[in-house]
């Protein structure tokens, strides 16, 4: 046979354990010393006796197994207390390792990152819905409350500022013909916590008041543009601030606008 398949048959792990008889181990011993091949597979294997348990021998019995062990650590001049150093294929796992958790790590946290810029446009999205609702709501309402401004089937009474508020005013919008009534309140000031303004149709003689409504979110209408309840007879119209809720009579002390239809 080739030096390779007489390095592969096994003979030198034999001869590494002691198990060959005359003249065989003199023969490898001599080989050793005139072939770099052999002599280096020699050593490999007693290295890794030195380096790996007494599995590798499974036909010697513990007690020559440690024998032999013994011997080749004082041949490679390695003490007991020193350990073999570890693999370059452990060293490979750890890093593999290292670089497999920072590789998930980093992917986390760039789909936390997407995730959050997907909430946040997300969040803008429905705040840019909700201002273009509002917006189209609010351009409605502008656009009813010029309807109503410009019908010239409305009957508009001016409503003046009276003692307990000289400088207010308002417009009342009154349709005798289909008795619908909207009140121009820009000219109020904002009503006192927990007051509400409540508009009035009268008849004057005898003077007959009639509560057609309350002008409620007062702060929340914008545009102080409301509509409130229809009006079957008016000979004028007045708004007090009344108590929230409302009053069943108006409280003269409290009359704000006052004006004949």
């Amino acid at each position: 046979m080739d030096k390779q398949e007489y390095i592969e048959s096994g003979i030198l792990e034999l001869y590494v354990f002691g198990q060959l008889e005359e003249p065989e181990f003199s023969q490898i011993t001599e080989m050793a010393k005139n072939d770099e091949d052999i002599r280096n597979e020699i050593i490999s294997i007693e290295k890794a006796i030195i380096n790996f348990s007494e599995s590798v021998a499974p036909f010697l019995s513990s007690e020559n197994y440690e024998k032999i062990r013994a011997s080749l650590l004082i041949k490679h001049k390695i003490t007991t207390d020193e350990k073999p150093k570890p693999s370059i294929g452990l060293y490979l796992g750890w890093a593999a390792s290292i670089l497999l958790m920072i590789g998930v790590g980093y992917q986390y946290v760039q789909l936390e990152d997407k995730k959050s810029k997907i909430e946040t446009i997300e969040t803008e999205k429905s705040k840019l819905q909700k201002s273009v609702t509002d917006l189209d709501l609010q351009n409605k309402n502008t656009e009813a409350a010029l309807a109503i401004v410009r019908d010239n089937s409305n009957t508009v009474v001016a409503m003046e500022g009276q003692e307990v508020s000289p400088l207010s005013y308002s417009k009342v919008y009154w349709n005798k013909s289909t008795k619908a009534v909207h009140i121009d309140a820009t000219g109020l000031p904002e009503p006192p916590e927990g007051m509400v303004y409540q508009v009035w149709a009268l008849k004057l003689n005898p003077l007959t008041p009639t509560s057609i409504g309350l002008l409620d979110n007062f702060k929340g209408n914008t545009k102080r543009f409301f509509t409130v309840e229809k009006a079957e007879e008016a000979e004028a119209f007045g708004i007090t601030l009344e108590p929230a809720g409302g009053s069943p009579s108006p409280t003269l002390g409290q009359l704000y606008t006052l004006g004949k239809a």
